[in-house]
């Protein structure tokens, strides 16, 4: 089946032909149609499957027809997601496929001043997609209504419900008609999450999981390396040399790692940017577009853009750390190899990471692939690093003794 075959206005079928969608993939085959309907759904797909396109179109549709029948005001939909960054995409998607169908989106996050957002309301939104945080500031200040909605749809729901937002999504639904459509997309679930999910949705909800035994999109070529922590930018210096022009995502476990990391490779004469929670919206919005634009080809982040995030054209996904959450290590490794693209990642993992390692294998179902060397061959790396100051790896290595060293104590406390 095509997008043209779809019961959707003609004007989105002629904004997915200018965006060359043209066959749905698997989770959209599936979604749109019961979507549609009416009927409330629970789906769960890999990432870089095509969730979000899956709600959009036929949200667009329904909310598109109903507008035309009745030309009552206020907020007709409503999309929840966890990040600034994926509230801004979505609305991006939400823009390009319901362009010239008179609706209304608009993407309502926190980080930047909200007296334009409280503008930008009033003027009238037909489509809200929105952080729990901003929304419920401005719903508690009276610059909201929610009584009008007949959608809801829980974007990357996992990660909302894992972040600590379940308390503010059932509050939401005290302000929401009871007679609404609820979509719940995720790509990862547990016993947890699907016993939330059936509370938030229909008795009779359509479940739709798209999620072969290996929860890693086959288009994600993955392995691991064997490298100690000391000598880790050694070999991230190796990988972006020869991956030369090659557009690299770099995963670390903390900020503060984000930025050392970044003027280890400063010290080598290799350009990056850093992306995580200690920078402001206006910040992260310019360093998404130098990487997006590919004005800057290597970005080092926190899992702040591990869900959710669609950047073109990332062909390398380094983990140079494990993530401290196991399913993380899907969403992260899944910013490559999009759509139908071919990608590849590769973690560099530390005798001390060995348990999390186990953690993620277990969690695959599968052991991950391990990239060989012999002994001559890691030292060639670090003797071929442009890096001058020899004595920086050692005090590198004191300095992660020392925060292992704070760590321990915090517990022991």
């Amino acid at each position: 089946m095509k997008f043209n075959q779809y019961p959707v206005s003609d004007t989105i079928k002629k904004n997915l032909e200018v965006l060359e969608f043209r066959r749905p993939t698997d989770i959209q085959y599936k979604s749109i149609p019961s979507i549609l309907k009416g009927e409330d759904v629970l789906a769960i797909a890999q990432t870089g499957t095509g969730k979000t396109a899956a709600f959009v179109i036929p949200m667009l549709n329904i909310i598109q027809e109903r507008k035309q029948k009745t030309r009552s005001g206020g907020i007709k939909g409503l999309v929840m997601v966890p990040t600034h960054e994926l509230a801004q995409q979505v609305t991006s998607v939400f823009n390009l496929i319901g362009k010239n169908t008179g609706i209304r989106t608009f993407g309502l996050y926190g980080g930047v001043d909200q007296d334009p957002q409280i503008a930008k309301l009033n003027k009238g939104v037909d489509i809200l997609v929105a952080t729990p945080g901003r929304l419920f500031d401005l719903r508690s200040q009276g610059h909201l209504k929610l009584e009008w909605i007949e959608l809801l749809v829980l974007d990357e729901a996992d990660h909302m419900l894992d972040l600590g937002f379940i308390k503010d999504i059932k509050d939401l639904l005290r302000y929401l008609p009871k007679r609404r459509q609820t979509l719940f997309f995720s790509a990862t679930i547990n016993d947890y999450i699907k016993k939330v999910a059936y509370q938030l949705v229909q008795k009779n909800a359509i479940r739709i999981q798209i999620s072969p035994r290996d929860p890693v999109t086959k288009n994600v070529n993955h392995s691991i390396a064997y490298v100690s922590m000391e000598d880790k930018r050694f070999f991230l210096e190796r990988l972006i040399k020869e991956q030369a022009d090659t557009k690299i995502l770099v995963f670390v476990r903390t900020k503060v790692r984000a930025e050392r990391v970044k003027k280890a490779m400063q010290r080598v004469d290799i350009h990056s940017v850093t992306i995580h929670s200690d920078k402001d919206q206006q910040e992260r919005n310019k360093v998404m577009e130098q990487y997006k634009s590919g004005d800057v080809k290597i970005l080092i982040a926190t899992d702040i853009t591990a869900r959710g995030i669609d950047i073109p054209n990332v062909e390398y996904v380094v983990n140079y750390d494990l993530p401290d959450k196991v399913e993380n290590y899907v969403h992260r490794i899944g910013r490559t190899g999009r759509g139908r693209k071919r990608g590849y990642a590769v973690s560099f993992v530390d005798e001390g990471e060995k348990p999390i390692l186990e953690e993620i294998e277990q969690y695959l179902g599968k052991s991950v692939e391990v990239l060989s060397y012999d002994k001559s061959e890691y030292l060639n790396t670090i003797d071929m690093s442009n890096e001058d100051n020899r004595d920086l790896k050692k005090l590198m290595l004191e300095i992660e003794q020392f925060e292992e060293k704070k760590k321990k104590k915090g517990k022991k406390k």
